[in-house]
């Protein structure tokens, strides 16, 4: 239990980091794409405004003038070396398609070709700006077609791309010294609740042996005097009280010892198919008398590795649970099949009052459905709990749940 804390701890701690660093890293990347984006557009706006080429200085008069008038945010990237720092070329293509002026002065790695061929790309699109490989385009209709102006980006997507890695590199390499970092201190941080559990089921386990003894001997005390007294209903009243008293005082020290850290039960491999039909055979006579039905259906030849006492004690508990708590007429069914690689061991019965849904919190220690705590059926409430704890035992999982308000099911899944 305190091992499977330990790990939630750390799960929990792991996947919150991971998301901080998930939502940190994406938004500091697509800002930074989004500034790339911005600047690359600015530019190209800022060309086509100009006829293709950058104004020559911003404090020459009749280009401030010029670039105020028909600027559209452009002045934060623009500076006197920009038009010597970008590389780009323009297509212009007629409506139909064809090639009316190609200007690639400002560009050398480019042919015509190629240019061609991105510029027909590009339109093809049908988008008005977007990128072609490491180049941002920007069409812009005229009179006789389209004009096609394509800005290199490579320095500053390579930078971005650069960027990008690195963050996600940093991040994981601190994710994973924070996982180391929790695995080793996180022992620390749970010992104080393991230290709690511990003193828990060792306080369970010391009365459990220390009210062994003055249970016995009351119950020893009560014979003797019956002998004087064989009809006394007080005697009646003590021995059935100590009967109770003991059963409870056995279970809680079986559930203490089945949930002891790294307490294994004696595993072996033993007909689970032929253990299961003895111990629900039994209950097939209780049925009968409390006027319910028992349907049992056993697929044979199954085995398990495991502790063959434990796991026929996890279907008597199933059972009798199943029994107690069915209304007069009703029905148990008890299914043991293999699905898979798995051996489920089912137990349904109908009930009165049962919530729709999952009902695992059944499985909690003294956890009993009726709010009243009415002992009429016997019970203590560790019954599904020691179930639990077998399972578990075994490397399994348990689940209860109710389909429709009026069935309960208790389900056990071993691996094969």
């Amino acid at each position: 239990m305190i091992r499977k804390l330990r790990w939630k701890f750390i799960a929990a701690a792991m996947l919150s980091l991971l998301l901080v660093l998930g939502t940190l890293i994406t938004l500091i990347n697509i800002l930074n794409y989004r500034t790339l984006v911005t600047e690359a557009d600015d530019m190209l706006v800022m060309l086509s405004e100009f006829d293709g080429s950058f104004p020559l200085w911003m404090n020459e008069p009749d280009q401030k003038d010029r670039f105020d008038d028909k600027g559209r945010g452009q002045r934060r990237v623009f500076d006197g070396e920009r038009r010597y720092q970008s590389r780009y070329f323009i297509v212009v293509l007629s409506e139909s398609g064809e090639v009316t002026e190609t200007n690639l002065k400002s560009i050398v790695t480019v042919d015509e070709q190629t240019a061609v061929e991105m510029a027909e790309t590009a339109a093809k699109k049908g988008r008005e700006t977007g990128f072609s490989g490491d180049y941002r385009y920007l069409g812009v209709p005229e009179n006789t077609g389209t004009r096609w102006i394509f800005l290199n980006r490579e320095v500053e997507l390579s930078t971005f791309r650069s960027f990008l890695w690195t963050s996600i590199g940093i991040a994981l390499a601190g994710f994973v010294m924070v996982f180391v970092l929790l695995a080793l201190l996180s022992s620390r941080i749970v010992r104080p609740i393991a230290q709690s559990y511990e003193k828990q089921k060792r306080f369970i386990t010391d009365a459990g042996h220390e009210l062994k003894t003055p249970i016995t001997i009351i119950r020893a005390d009560a014979d003797v005097i019956a002998e004087d007294l064989p009809d006394s209903e007080w005697l009646s009243d003590i021995r059935t009280q100590t009967d109770r008293l003991g059963t409870l005082t056995n279970e809680l020290i079986y559930l203490s010892r089945m949930e002891e850290e790294g307490a294994k039960p004696q595993m072996m491999d033993f007909p689970l198919s032929d253990v299961v039909q003895d111990a629900a055979q039994p209950f097939s006579a209780i049925a009968r008398t409390q006027n319910k039905a028992l349907f049992v259906d056993v697929q044979p030849t199954l085995t398990l590795h495991g502790d063959e006492n434990a796991i026929r004690k996890l279907v008597s508990i199933l059972l009798d649970n199943a029994m107690k708590y069915s209304p007069e007429g009703g029905s148990i069914a008890l299914s043991l099949k293999k699905s898979g690689r798995q051996i489920r061991l089912a137990v349904s019965n109908t009930a009165q009052n049962v919530e729709k849904g999952s009902a695992d919190r059944l499985f909690d220690r003294f956890y009993r459905a009726d709010a009243s705590r009415n002992s009429e059926t016997g019970g203590f409430g560790l019954g599904l709990a020691i179930a639990k704890a077998v399972v578990e035992a075994h490397k399994g999982k348990i689940h209860a749940w109710s389909d429709d308000g009026k069935a309960l099911t208790v389900e056990a899944t071993f691996a094969e």
